[in-house]
């Protein structure tokens, strides 16, 4: 992989660190219920130590989403952790066991870095008869994981709930520095899965955006629908949690947003045999909506991939000439071949 120049590294590097910090926020304020300390580390962790990783292996965008979507998974997961097995731990012991895991990693990537940034050169993922890898360093998570819920740690007290929450994040991160390679591994494999993805999804720009456009063309077209005919009739023709209600325009826009997607939240409902057909025929429409959309995706990934250049690039992956001549077999990788 080719080095960026150093303006262009530090560039996408703050734009990385940028999105690390903004996905994470989320998160820092979801879990901030009981105090600021712990969405503080969060968003510490989200901007220096992911940006040091990132540094360090500078895959771009797809590369800090996959690290920002790890850190609100492991931040979750210490949450609900935390809360079920240790509720009387103090607090100012929750954000040092939750920096245990991530300063072992990091440091132990900072360590290694110059044998891990083979891992992040490569430019293909791994097959999946390959990826047990992963379950590695899960399953040792994971055994963590199970022996704090096995054992009665939340009938200890206090002082030793957030001793014993300390010692498994410590013997958490015991496990994620000794596996480093492999959740290195795991990142990188993320960010080119991610990257094939953002490559797809360029193509299929245009029939999701006339997707859209017709499902909101549903929406307006039936909620104005049953705005009007509520308004034409004597009786009202919907009900909610009071009784009989005349719908406003945003009130059965709300309905009909809930009809096509089929949620049903029961807070408006039909109450007229007319509008239980017109809400029945929307559902009808959405339904086909979604078949016909599904369809024209399909079309245009069929026709990305039978054009030219889509059969240029099939060939070219196959390594079989554009005309239909056989080409000669690449070498097997790991013997020579790119």
């Amino acid at each position: 992989m080719n080095p960026l120049p150093p303006r262009r590294l530090l560039h996408a590097w703050a734009r990385s660190v940028a999105f690390t910090v903004a996905l994470s926020l989320l998160v820092a304020l979801g879990v901030g219920d009981e105090g600021l300390a712990l969405p503080a580390v969060v968003l510490g962790v989200a901007g220096l130590g992911l940006g040091l990783l990132y540094r360090l292996f500078p895959r771009g965008l797809h590369f800090a989403f996959g690290t920002a979507t790890g850190l609100a998974l492991y931040a979750t997961l210490f949450v609900v952790l935390g809360r079920a097995q240790f509720p009387q731990a103090a607090e100012w012991s929750r954000p040092i066991a939750f920096l245990l895991p991530v300063l072992a990693f990091l440091g132990t990537v900072f360590w290694r870095r110059r044998e891990l940034a083979e891992i992040a050169e490569k430019q293909e993922a791994e097959s999946l008869d390959l990826l047990p890898y992963a379950a590695r360093w899960l399953a040792g998570v994971s055994a963590v994981g199970l022996v704090c819920f096995a054992l009665p740690v939340n009938r200890l007290a206090p002082e030793w709930q957030a001793l014993t929450l300390m010692v498994a994040m410590a013997a958490i991160g015991g496990v994620a520095a000794y596996s480093v390679r492999d959740v290195v591994r795991l990142l990188v494999d993320v960010a080119l899965i991610m990257e094939e993805l953002g490559s797809r999804a360029r193509h299929l720009a245009v029939p999701i955006v006339a997707f859209l456009l017709m499902y909101a063309l549903l929406v307006i077209g039936f909620g104005a629908t049953y705005r009007i005919a509520d308004g034409l009739s004597h009786h009202a023709l919907f009900m909610g949690p009071d009784g009989p209600i005349r719908l406003s325009y945003s009130d059965a826009l709300h309905f009909s947003i809930a009809t096509l997607s089929t949620v049903g939240y029961g807070d408006i409902r039909p109450a007229d045999d007319g509008a239980r057909v017109l809400a029945s025929l929307e559902v009808l429409a959405g339904q086909l909506l979604l078949l016909f959309g599904f369809a024209e995706i399909m079309r245009s990934r069929r026709v990305r991939t039978e054009g030219p250049a889509g059969r240029a690039r099939v060939a070219a992956d196959a390594h079989v000439d554009p005309g239909g001549a056989a080409g000669h077999s690449p070498p097997p990788r790991g013997h020579g071949g790119h």
